[in-house]
């Protein structure tokens, strides 16, 4: 079996949105100690934005960009915060917080498309995202110098198709990589290409030279890799979409501690498991406690494990539950498809409805920390 959103301590006062053209928005200078979250959304009317909410569920922030967008990062050490346009998407979008505006919109290189996900060094110069090499249907991870305002240096083989969402490994060295298995190409959108040959993996990468240093498979070879989170101990929760048939119930999630090479996939049991409908979305593993919140929207279910046992803590009904991330003392914060956000308390009791938004989150949150 063995072959890597806190806030957005932004502080961002008003925004004037009415009139604004595309990526001209503005936001204040940050406030000190104000923290948001901050996700793409699509309107009723179907426009791509980018928003920022404060802890408290208040719009403090929104962007209209051209694509709908998926996952983001924030740039260490700097005022910067990407988000990126969801499969098969050809931008990612550069924010300037210190300025309030739209930095810069990076396109894919030629035959290339992004994967929705990326993360930086910790030094803040080189981001790594996730890439498809249309023409081959190979995964890349593309690499590109900040400092050179974002151009493409270079490339990592993903070892295999459909590389997704990537961490960070805590080491500063390793990059963890979800490689979902599926093939697509531009011109037919997100149709999927190779259910049946599918070799999805979780990957951990050395980010200098590129070797695979441990693939571990799924157990199904339809179950994609898609999602994943990491602690700041090395143990990774990860997220699977399996391809095969409805009836089938396999496990969605797999913990891989770092630290010893221990991998294996969750047992819900036998009744629950049917319940998350074969999907896990988005994963927010709290760097202070031992819980891990996963949303499966399909299933309408928010759930918190303690990554430290794989034992499930909490199950949550809750319709079309999108992104999820860490709201540090408060426990986690959750939006949904039909425009909430929701704030679970770190006590696992009840949630709390924050916010009511005639929007459809995506199912991502991004974490930003302001100077």
């Amino acid at each position: 079996m063995t072959d890597r959103r806190q806030f957005l301590r932004l502080g961002m006062t008003g925004l004037v949105l009415a009139g604004i053209p595309m990526g001209c928005a503005r936001l204040s200078r940050p406030r000190k100690s104000e923290e948001l979250l901050f996700s793409a959304a699509d309107t009723v009317h179907g426009e791509h934005t980018l928003i920022g909410l404060n802890r408290e569920g208040h719009l403090k922030a929104r962007i209209t960009v051209a694509d709908r967008c998926h996952g983001g990062c924030q740039r260490p050490n700097a005022q910067e915060v990407l988000l990126f346009a969801r499969r098969p998407g050809r931008h990612f979008y550069v924010i300037d917080l210190a300025r309030g505006q739209l930095a810069a919109t990076v396109e894919a290189i030629s035959d290339h498309h992004f994967y929705g996900h990326g993360t930086f060094s910790p030094d803040g110069r080189y981001l790594y995202a996730t890439e498809n090499h249309a023409p081959s249907g190979e995964g890349f991870i593309g690499i590109y110098d900040a400092q050179k305002g974002y151009r493409r240096t270079g490339q990592l083989a993903a070892g295999g198709i459909g590389p997704h969402e990537l961490r960070m490994h805590p080491d500063g060295n390793t990059l963890v990589v979800a490689l979902g298995g599926i093939q697509t190409h531009p011109d037919y959108r997100r149709i999927k290409l190779n259910l049946d040959t599918m070799a999805p993996a979780l990957l951990l990468i050395n980010r200098h030279t590129g070797e695979i240093l441990q693939r571990y498979r799924p157990s199904h070879h339809q179950l994609s890799c898609r999602h994943l989170d990491i602690s700041p101990g090395g143990i990774v929760i990860a997220g699977y979409q399996f391809q095969g048939p409805q009836w089938q119930t396999p496990p969605l999630i797999a913990r891989l501690d770092t630290t010893n090479g221990e991998f294996g996939e969750l047992d819900l049991g036998h009744e629950f498991q049917p319940c998350l409908n074969n999907y896990i979305a988005s994963i927010a593993v709290h760097p202070q406690l031992p819980l891990t919140a996963i949303t499966a929207p399909r299933g309408n279910k928010l759930l918190v494990i303690n990554h430290h046992n794989g034992k499930l803590a909490r199950s949550v009904d809750l319709t079309d539950c999108a992104g999820v991330m860490v709201a540090g003392e408060d426990g986690f914060l959750v939006t949904t498809g039909s425009g909430t956000v929701q704030r679970l308390p770190a006590d696992l009791s009840q949630l709390m409805q924050l916010q009511a938004m005639d929007l459809h989150w995506d199912n991502h949150l991004t974490a930003v920390t302001s100077l």
